[in-house]
């Protein structure tokens, strides 16, 4: 028996998502969760095989909950579901450990398959989404290197209202997400940039964009 968590912040989607699923035979729906923080404290408690998570929830991004997941229990396989084809968001999704990343609209079919094949250790990431990341890994891996390549358009954004010199409660209030949020992504961008103060992740941008930071020094 195949155990799946579900992750979407709307009711409807959860409960055709477990009608699926469960019809299906094989499979059992042991949670469900609509925010981020409910669906870390659900993935702790069930230890689903599988977790089928919105990549946009109400309190955070569902690809820093992906990679939570994954470093507290590398076992449970994580779907990544979504209205919208975002690069972005695939290209994080890859990098946070995902198993399979699917569009809303996928064929019900589809989605079993996918949560088959993650649940027996496969990868399934829908080719068409795919392509355009592979292509930027394999570019990215030829041309100088750029400290910032490794940030999501997020962590870049946010990177920029740090050497702004904006607190974690402006970035928040300027970027719709929660101070702790926030504050969990300014940790990310320390830790991927291999810095530990925020003085440091300024100075990152500035050379990287010397022109804008000329633009805005006082």
């Amino acid at each position: 028996m195949i155990t799946v968590l579900l992750v979407d912040d709307h009711d409807v989607v959860r409960a055709g998502l477990r009608t699926l699923l469960e019809r299906a035979g094989g499979v059992e729906v042991v949670g469900e969760a609509a925010t981020a923080a409910a669906a870390r404290v659900e993935a702790l408690r069930t230890k689903p095989d599988v977790v089928v998570l919105d990549v946009r929830l109400p309190d955070g991004s569902g690809v820093e909950v992906c990679r939570d997941i994954r470093a507290e229990r590398p076992e449970t396989k994580v779907l990544m579901l979504t209205s919208f084809a975002d690069d972005e968001a695939l290209f994080a999704s890859i990098m946070a450990g995902a198993a399979g990343y699917l569009l809303k609209e996928s064929r019900a079919q589809a989605l079993l398959s996918a949560v088959m094949t993650a649940a027996a250790g496969g990868s399934l990431l829908d080719p068409a989404l795919t392509q355009r990341v592979f292509e930027r890994l394999r570019s990215g891996t030829s041309g100088a290197a750029d400290p910032l390549a490794q940030l999501s358009a997020q962590e870049r954004r946010i990177l920029e209202l740090i050497a702004e010199g904006k607190t974690n409660r402006e970035i928040a209030a300027q970027v719709y997400l929660s101070d702790k949020t926030v504050k969990h992504y300014v940790s990310n961008i320390l830790g991927k940039l291999q810095i530990s103060r925020r003085s440091e992740a300024a100075a990152v941008w500035a050379r990287s964009h010397p022109s804008e930071a000329a633009d805005k020094a006082p």
